[in-house]
């Protein structure tokens, strides 16, 4: 019997930086009824508020739900309010490293762009990430810039070695995500099942970026059972079998991702 439900937020519950839609909200707050859920992602606090809680009923069932932002380089839990448990930031040296090795790599690769909507590498604390079109490009543009990841693996390439001493992740749809060493979606799994009390097989991660290199890969690679979905239609397909299967009624089995 699973005992935790884990997503990832952009691409999986929710279109990239958009709130969840009325259905999405409804079978969520189904699944808090029954089985404790965890959200996972590249986002800081505030785009969480945003895009999960403001669409969520405010009542004991927010008990059952854990926030990890920055791909689980902070965590919140709900007792009578929200409550930072911990945040594992960067220091000013390292902050400035990382914005210097974005800004050479988006040069020398030629990925510059004419238009922006907002700044393209946002400081959050714990994480700092490249957004290609910028925090607020339209989701019809951000679709567009790199639909097979192809851009952001080079970028990627680049970074790792420039700054191989920091972890580096896609996630999203324009974006690269730098965070420290060892502290990604694996960690925070971990701090999951140390804080939840919950073990790693008691679990299921969902999520869209479960390839190598992507930001919930490492959640792969913790050992969670990962669902790999397209898009959160398919999100929600995979809640109603989970709720379906929660109530002794068995669904097809969703298809795992396999390595490679």
């Amino acid at each position: 019997m699973k005992k935790l439900i884990v997503f990832d937020l952009d691409g999986t519950l929710a279109e990239s930086k958009a709130s969840l839609d009325a259905e999405m909200s409804k079978l969520l707050t189904t699944l808090l009824g029954i089985v404790k859920v965890a959200v996972i992602s590249g986002g800081d606090w505030p785009q969480f508020e945003k895009q999960v809680l403001s669409n969520l009923p405010h009542d004991e069932h927010l008990k059952n739900l854990s926030l990890l932002p920055t791909c689980g380089t902070k965590f919140y839990q709900y007792t009578e309010d929200w409550k930072k448990i911990y945040s594992e930031d960067f220091t000013a040296d390292e902050k400035g490293k990382i914005i210097n090795s974005l800004e050479q790599t988006i040069e020398s690769a030629g990925f510059k762009v004419e238009k922006t909507w907002g700044e393209q590498i946002e400081d959050r604390g714990s994480q700092i990430t490249f957004s290609a079109l910028g925090q607020q490009a339209p989701i019809e543009e951000k679709k567009k810039w790199d639909p097979d990841f192809t851009k952001r693996k080079k970028i990627k390439a680049l970074l790792d070695k420039l700054i191989p001493e920091f972890s580096v992740r896609l996630g999203g749809t324009t974006s690269v995500d730098v965070t420290k060493p060892g502290i990604d979606k694996a960690y925070g799994i971990r701090k999951l099942r140390d804080t939840l009390g919950v073990a790693i097989d008691e679990m299921i991660f969902v999520g869209d970026a479960l390839f190598p290199g992507g930001n919930d890969y490492p959640a792969k690679e913790a050992g969670v059972f990962s669902i790999r979905v397209r898009d959160p239609n398919e999100s929600k397909r995979v809640i109603e079998a989970i709720v379906a299967c929660l109530g002794d009624v068995q669904p097809a089995k969703p298809r795992e991702e396999k390595t490679g």
